[in-house]
This record gives C-alpha cells, structure tokens and sequence, in this order.
C-alpha cells in the first residue's frame, strides 16, 4: 500500500501494491506553495513513510494540540470564537521525510515540522491551498485513510 499526494490536483490517492486507486479523496495543502524548509509553511515534496499513527479511537472532531487531545470537541460555535486557531482534528498521520537533505535531517525535516496529514473542519474545509504546510482532510475521509493504512505506509507528495 501507498500514499500519493498530488499538489497541483489537490488530492490524495490510496494505491495498492500494484499501483492500482484503491481510493481518492481531496486534501489542502499550503497556501505557501511546495517547500522543504523550516518556518516555510509550505508542504514538503518527496519520499516520505507515516512515521506515526496518532488518536485511534478518539471521537470526530476531537481536538489536538502538539499531538495530544486536548478534551475539546470541534465545533462550528467553537471555531467562532477561535476564528485564528489552526485545528487539527480527529487523527493524525504524522509524516517523515525519506530523503537525507532535502526532507530529512537539517531544517528540511518533515517530521521536525510537524508535517501532519489531519483532520481540518468539515465547514470550512476547501479543495484548495490553505493550509499552514500539512495536509488537510474532511474528517470522516481521514477516519477512513487512518483506518486502511498501517504506520510506515510510504507516501510520495508531488507538486506537478
């Protein structure tokens, strides 16, 4: 199994080992464009695996902060009051660069970023770049990616 995120398309494709579209749903990514360096909220290109698998089992549209649930629950009214706040919600899918100086190690490093795959809210979510560098997901479409693959899933991120 393998992930494919297409940049350009905005969308996120499940493959199976022979390369066959299991599934494909639409992401956002960053409003920044495509970029390897830290404090660039742009979303990172290349080689990367699902280093780890986070909130299993937790309700949709929980809410997380610095990878932990912060007993919040998403909603609309909640998001009026915190228009600012970037939310990462329901599951995360943290990712890690596979590329030694481009994605990894260095101040190119997606993990150290904190480049998720996550759940953003279902209202204001768009097909299109908005997002701060990670990937953003409907949340019952990342309940359903997060439940199909394994940590470690390779996961490819092209800009064309």
């Amino acid at each position: 199994m393998k992930l494919r995120i297409d940049l350009a398309a905005q969308e996120l494709e499940l493959l199976d080992d022979t390369g066959t579209v299991l599934r494909r749903y639409p992401i956002s990514s960053a409003a920044n464009g495509p970029g390897e360096q830290a404090g660039s909220y742009c979303t990172p290109r290349g080689q990367h695996i699902v280093r780890a698998k986070i909130g299993a089992d937790q309700p949709l549209n929980t809410v997380f902060k610095a990878r932990r649930p912060t007993g919040e629950i998403y909603t609309p009214e909640l998001g009026q009051t915190q228009a600012e706040r970037d939310w990462i919600l329901t599951r995360i899918l943290w990712l890690s660069g596979k590329e030694p100086g481009f994605n990894r190690l260095g101040t190119r490093d997606s993990m150290r970023r904190t480049i998720y795959i996550h759940g953003t809210p279902d209202e204001v979510f768009e097909q299109a770049p908005r997002s701060h560098g990670c990937i953003r997901m409907r949340n019952a479409d990342l309940v359903e990616l997060f439940d199909l693959v394994p940590a470690y899933t390779p996961v490819e991120i092209v800009a064309a």
